[in-house]
């Protein structure tokens, strides 16, 4: 490593792309020291606790310096890459410095494009890709998009349009800003909500979401202390394992924050769980229908989209069981709109994606956005907005093959809904008899908020309207 004191350089810190993220793992280097970059091209991937995510580089110039090597984990606000900004190119072109040793099982874990075929992230109830696709570079100032998703079952889809609530037509004025410019503001975990616009009639420039990512640098030439290598990680003792009959996976990123999440959960709020079997044979025939129908020609219709409209009506409905618990003020939070999560199952550990204001989606609307999350799901790259924000979440264990399970919640939210495998068995159907496609569901709630009355009517909704659909029509 180099000190640098020439003001032509520029340090790009590592930055909080969730909320309140303190580190991230460099997973690996786009670019190396000579190399000519470009404002808003991608330089690096990282792992925080919540997704891998792709950082792009705020400047114009020339690599001067990469402070850490791949697979270091580095925390917020510290430097990890120079920048020659005046585009001159280094006068002694280095190299990455090496990479600690690491147990063979952080190597498998931080670099996802060594991961054998058929391990991509899964959702539920679209079975496992057979196929290992392997990330490309980034080009250029291309722009990465959304990144990864979980468990949801046999294909589900639905019927007529969701209308928003009252509360969810107050809508906050948009802020000002290009296409690039959100881009860029998204790219690097930046609220536009937050940003101070110094553009003219106040608009949002690319230098307003860079200041909003790290506060202005001082005009005056300040030296920079030596950035110090990552000290060298120390032999590992002898085993006092058998390694030929055990193998141990360091806990870390996504899994490590989920395991935590899901302990606090269980034991901060009281969980009750209600269950009821349902024939949706109907609306297994509906499904069929709604993939002919012209609105939905090139979108993805299968039980899950008539599942998630089937919760969203039972919240309009019962609209108190969309809340979260305050324990800081000693308030329940009634949400007036409702960000549906999908858990998802990806080799770094479950996670939830959700879909923005579900609610106020008409049916094709919200097979295009499940679809999206579905693809978002397979790439494996879900970003840290996409996980932020959830009211109340799905999640599909039938695809395992089981009746259904006992879901914890997710943290901040107040309800989720478990779905079972559907398998045709016998079913009294008009007083007889008769092979139905059946399904068990289950709804955890948070009692200190949900009694079991309205927990029981919202299960109760998405029961009745699986089991005659039509209802879709005149509840919603």
């Amino acid at each position: 490593m180099t000190t640098m004191t020439d003001t032509s350089v520029r340090e790009f810190k590592m930055p909080d792309v969730g909320e309140g993220l303190t580190e991230a793992e460099i997973l690996k280097w786009y670019v190396q020291v000579g190399d000519t970059v470009t404002d808003g091209q991608v330089v690096c991937e990282v792992e925080t606790a919540k997704a891998a995510v792709e950082l792009p580089i705020p400047y114009d110039g020339v690599v001067r310096d990469l402070h850490f090597p791949e697979g270091t984990t580095v925390d917020v606000g510290t430097p990890i890459i120079a920048i020659d900004v005046s585009g001159a190119a280094p006068e002694v072109a280095q190299t990455p410095a090496e990479a600690p040793e690491v147990p063979a099982a952080d190597v498998a874990d931080s670099a996802p494009e060594d991961k054998p075929q058929g391990r991509q992230p899964v959702l539920v109830g679209y079975g496992v890709a057979v196929s290992s696709t392997k990330r490309r570079p980034r080009k250029g100032p291309e722009l990465p998009l959304q990144q990864a998703s979980v468990a949801i079952q046999t294909e589900l889809n639905g019927h007529g349009p969701a209308p928003a609530s009252p509360a969810a037509a107050v809508v906050q004025p948009r802020p000002l800003a290009k296409p690039p410019v959100r881009k860029l503001a998204k790219d690097l975990g930046v609220d536009l909500t937050t940003v101070i616009p110094s553009g003219p009639d106040g608009i949002i420039t690319r230098e307003d979401v860079h200041a909003a990512v790290t506060p202005a640098e001082a005009p005056a030439p300040v030296t920079q202390a030596p950035v110090t290598q990552a000290p060298a990680v120390p032999a590992a003792p002898a085993a006092s394992y058998d390694t030929a009959r055990e193998t141990r996976v360091p806990v870390k990123g996504v899994r490590k924050a989920t395991a935590a999440a899901m302990v606090g959960s269980a034991f901060t709020a009281p969980h009750v769980t209600e269950f009821v079997t349902v024939d949706v044979t109907r609306t297994l025939k509906l499904v069929e229908e709604l993939k002919q129908d012209r609105d939905f020609a090139g979108l993805r219709v299968n039980p899950l989209l008539l599942i998630a409209k089937a919760l969203l009506v039972a919240i309009k409905r019962n609209p108190d069981i969309n809340a979260s618990w305050d324990e800081a003020n000693q308030e329940i939070v009634l949400k007036h709109y409702v960000n549906l999560g999908i858990a998802a199952a990806t080799p770094r550990g479950l996670i939830v994606p959700n879909i923005k204001d579900a609610d106020a989606k008409t049916l094709p609307q919200l097979a295009e956005a499940l679809g999206e999350l579905v693809a978002t799901a397979k790439e494996g790259r879900t970003s840290p907005a996409a996980m932020q924000g959830g009211t109340v979440t799905i999640t599909n264990v039938g695809v395992f093959g089981v009746d259904t399970g006992t879901p914890i919640l997710p943290p901040g939210e107040s309800a989720i809904l478990a779905v079972g495998a559907i398998k045709l068995q016998p079913w009294v159907h008009k007083g007889k008899v008769k092979p139905r496609q059946v399904t068990t569901l289950a709804l955890s709630f948070d009692h200190r908020l949900i009694d079991g009355e309205l927990g029981s009517k919202v299960l109760a909704d998405v029961a009745a309207i699986l089991e005659q659909p039509k209802k879709l029509i005149t509840w919603a």
